[in-house]
């Protein structure tokens, strides 16, 4: 089975200091990222997928779920490699527009102290707030941590809970289309079994899987 990634971008796009949704200018790029990390074996699987093809994914991470120590190994050269990204989508996956200022910050401090204690990077400068909640207070407490820019999506596996796995390739077939910003979760199993329907998708398509720091400089 060929690799899944071509050529990456070979000039990258302005980064941005404000909300992005969506990958601008031409191109075929697809930026698939996966939130949470509820269930440890998912997150292994996302990583046996990125080493089977060579897809691109950027994981925003929410601190306090065991996964992300327990995939450590694994996971590690992926992100000191560049293959996978990982971001800060807080420690306990609150409404960051429902907390005090220093209670929002002390949600995505925990989880940039703990990339950096585990995987040697802190996540800046993107973070996605939980459910796609924020505000001015919620933005300005992130960019004072070093995230500047809130990553919501533009299409979404709608997965942070159990979905079918029919579910979950008709809303690729839906969803994965160029200069996209995907969402997903590694939450629940049935996104494990339909790897290879992702990839003939990707592959059919033309389409170029990136991080957001292979798009953006």
């Amino acid at each position: 089975c060929p690799p899944l990634q071509g050529a990456l971008p070979t000039t990258r796009a302005p980064r941005p200091d404000t909300t992005i949704t969506k990958l601008p200018g031409p191109g075929r790029a697809l930026a698939l990222t996966v939130d949470d990390g509820a269930n440890s074996s998912v997150v292994a699987a996302y990583c046996q997928f990125a080493k089977d093809t060579g897809a691109r994914f950027t994981f925003f991470v929410t601190g306090q779920y065991d996964s992300w120590r327990e995939n450590r190994a694994a996971l590690r050269p992926l992100v000191e490699s560049g293959q996978v990204q990982l971001g800060n989508h807080t420690w306990s996956h609150p409404d960051l527009t429902s907390l005090t200022a220093r209670e929002c910050a002390e949600e995505l401090r925990r989880t940039k102290r703990f990339l950096r204690s585990e995987y040697g990077i802190d996540g800046v400068p993107y973070y996605r707030p939980p459910y796609g909640f924020h505000n001015d207070q919620v933005d300005k407490v992130a960019a004072d941590l070093g995230y500047p820019v809130p990553t919501l999506w533009y299409g979404s596996l709608s997965d942070s809970s159990v979905v079918t796995e029919k579910f979950l390739i008709g809303a690729a077939r839906k969803y994965f289309q160029p200069q996209r910003i995907v969402i997903g979760h590694a939450n629940h199993d049935p996104v494990t079994h339909v790897y290879h329907h992702f990839t003939q998708i990707i592959r059919e398509r033309r389409l170029q899987m990136v991080t957001l720091n292979d798009y953006f400089a």
